[in-house]
């Protein structure tokens, strides 16, 4: 009898996260028992894109897989990110997780960084996805039937009518030069809302349209929208259960 590796994913709410989801859940060498988000805990939404809470349980409640949310204040420095983490991650360790999951495709320095910080706990960091061509993940995507929505953007390539699109099959078509269709350099981000792994689809309307500029940061550890410039600017759309 094959001893399955017992896995937690950490669940952004995306499009990469559900495809890499769906591989593991169809790979014999995997179970997975739970889902891990970060969440901002002065707004209560998720980290990196503003998704609301409660969107986000929805979403693992259509997933019927237990869901358990990471807690950060809203600036955390990268040692009080660490520490957290590190806290986490042992308490999974303690729970019997031995593998860790992520949806990440090519960002090496990301999947190093993550790869080495699990090690140090004897935790083994599983990407389903990676080294795929984006444009084939995005594709394969749609036809599994998923169904997904962007909810925020680096403004340097899109502007506020970007934001709130439910992708489809013209959606590569029409991207800016330079953007990589699966967003894989932080160009944007999506809440998945149907698929054949969901029970069921997760309702919402789309409320109001934000831009927000924030300091660039000084590492590629966890960049949101890679940039240049001292600032960067993102619109969020906001998306109501």
């Amino acid at each position: 009898m094959l001893l399955k590796h017992k896995t937690y994913f950490n669940w952004s709410t995306g499009k990469d996260s559900a495809l890499a989801l769906y591989y593991l859940l169809n790979d014999n060498n995997y179970s997975v028992n739970q889902l891990v988000t970060t969440i901002n805990s002065h707004y209560n939404r998720v980290t990196m894109h503003g998704l609301r809470q409660e969107l986000l349980v929805a979403q693992t409640q259509a997933l019927n897989i237990k869901a358990s949310f990471i807690q950060l204040p809203e600036q955390p420095s990268m040692e009080v990110y660490n520490q957290i983490m590190q806290d986490s991650v042992t308490s999974l360790k303690n729970q019997g997780f031995t593998h860790s999951a992520f949806g990440d495709i090519f960002l090496e320095d990301l999947k190093a960084y993550r790869t080495n910080q699990l090690a140090t706990l004897d935790v083994e960091a599983v990407f389903p996805l990676w080294k795929k061509d984006t444009k084939q993940l995005l594709t394969q995507f749609l036809k599994l039937g998923f169904k997904t929505i962007v909810v925020c953007a680096n403004s340097k390539y899109f502007d506020q009518d970007f934001v709130g699109t439910i992708i489809d099959e013209n959606f590569i078509d029409n991207l800016p030069e330079g953007v990589d269709p699966c967003g894989e350099n932080g160009e944007f981000h999506t809440f998945c809302f149907d698929g054949p792994i969901f029970k069921n689809p997760i309702p919402f309307t789309i409320g109001e349209k934000v831009y927000r500029e924030y300091k660039a940061p000084k590492t590629d550890d966890n960049d949101v929208c890679k940039s240049d410039a001292e600032t960067y600017g993102v619109w969020y759309c906001d998306l109501i259960p």
